[in-house]
């Protein structure tokens, strides 16, 4: 690609749109986790109580049962995708002011339907925002619109998880909270701008929205088979993610370490592994950089293994943080962007969303049982397994190529 014609794909509105998008995306789900959980424990609730509040996070898991709603109806303003992009924004934005006029102690049933109308909401968009990418990028930009997306996200999640602890150390949760919500303003002004994608036809029932979607994937000869390299692409990564904390502090390395090089160094290693991945999927197209990310990230796994060997090396932890977030970043464009790419127009909305929920299932499933697995086998073994465990993911992608766009 000639450089004139690759910074006409980086540099546009469409990319633009997918960053702006992925920000007001990422920045609610923190703050019905990890935010509302200390307000809740500043405010001496029990802890039985904050832990059954994590169930307010259900609609993300279970939005493909609405999602045919955004696929069938239009409403009567700004076109199908984006109409109900601005109602779900507006009333997401309401609702963290509801949450953060809430008192925990007092009325937690109160506080957790205001958390569940967040996650609705935020799950609504997300939902919107995935079928309005898909509709809007040309399949050649899938893979940085989908990058881009995804480093939004990221910015959105810092945002409402550090810079909400740090603001409500200084001012009332309350106030957090509309800050939050005004921070969702340029989505909506985005949502206002924005052209609505053109699509040739949707579903003319809300029977064809629920149905046809799934008639039509499966007719596919290799729907399975995409399901399961949905489900085991990152695999061990995901396994091996899970158990990094108490590593890092089991080998000898100090929380201090772990925040400045873990979290800070390794969250601009992810930024700029997601950006190289999506402009690199210019050149190579999705299946190859699937094979290529895909390796890369077995292989940065392998670097936890040499880092249990070597010790507490501050050295060794920033290469291997620095190969695997730069790795785990690639893939994880590249994966989005394939399942971007499989989904048909004419249902984006309820096939991605359908999707996106199947990719959640290994952070749940897999990472349950490896501390067990960790202290069967020590670290080395642990890790050692949780690179082997990656190797079927790359095996499906034999079965599933005929399928991708590349």
């Amino acid at each position: 690609m000639n450089p004139q014609r690759l910074a006409t794909t980086v540099i546009n509105r469409r990319m633009l749109v997918a960053l702006v998008m992925g920000f007001s995306c990422g920045l609610p789900l923190l703050l019905t986790l990890s935010v509302l959980q200390a307000w809740m424990k500043e405010a001496g609730v029990d802890l039985t109580t904050i832990g059954l509040m994590s169930l307010v996070g259900l609609p993300y898991t279970l939005k493909f049962f609405w999602s045919p709603v955004f696929d069938r109806y239009a409403l009567p303003f700004l076109g199908r995708r984006r109409g109900w992009l601005l109602v779900s924004q507006l009333a997401l934005m309401a609702s963290l002011v509801w949450l953060g006029f809430n008192n925990p102690a007092a009325h937690p049933e109160l506080l957790a339907l205001a958390a569940l109308a967040v996650s609705f909401f935020s799950a609504s968009q997300d939902i919107v925002v995935d079928a309005y990418r898909r509709e809007d990028l040309p399949d050649r930009e899938l893979g940085l619109g989908s990058s881009l997306y995804i480093n939004g996200y990221r910015v959105g999640m810092l945002l409402a998880s550090g810079g909400g602890l740090i603001l409500a150390d200084h001012i009332p949760y309350s106030l957090v909270y509309l800050i939050m919500a005004l921070c969702l303003l340029p989505g909506v002004i985005t949502t206002v701008l924005t052209p609505e994608p053109r699509v040739p036809s949707f579903p003319v029932s809300l029977k064809a929205a629920v149905v046809d979607p799934l008639v039509e994937y499966f007719s596919r000869s290799h729907a399975l088979w995409i399901l399961a390299f949905i489900l085991m692409y990152k695999i061990g990564d995901t396994m091996a993610a899970a158990m990094t904390t108490p590593f890092y502090l089991d080998i000898g390395f100090s929380k201090t370490q772990i925040g400045a090089v873990v979290k800070l160094f390794g969250f601009w290693a992810t930024v700029g592994g997601t950006i190289t991945g999506g402009i690199a999927m210019i050149r190579l197209g999705i299946v190859r950089s699937l094979w290529i990310f895909g390796i890369l990230q077995a292989l940065s796994t392998a670097g936890f293994f040499l880092l249990a060997t070597i010790g507490p090396s501050l050295a060794a932890l920033s290469a291997v943080i620095a190969f695997e977030n730069l790795s785990g970043g690639m893939g994880t464009s590249a994966y989005a962007a394939y399942m971007a790419s499989i989904t048909d127009k004419r249902f984006t909305a309820t096939q991605y969303a359908l999707l996106t929920s199947l990719m959640g299932i290994p952070r749940v499933l897999a990472a349950a049982p490896t501390g067990y697995l960790a202290t069967l086998m020590g670290w080395q073994g642990f890790f050692i397994f949780c690179t082997l465990i990656a190797i079927p993911g790359l095996l499906l992608l034999l079965r599933i190529t005929g399928r991708a766009r590349s």
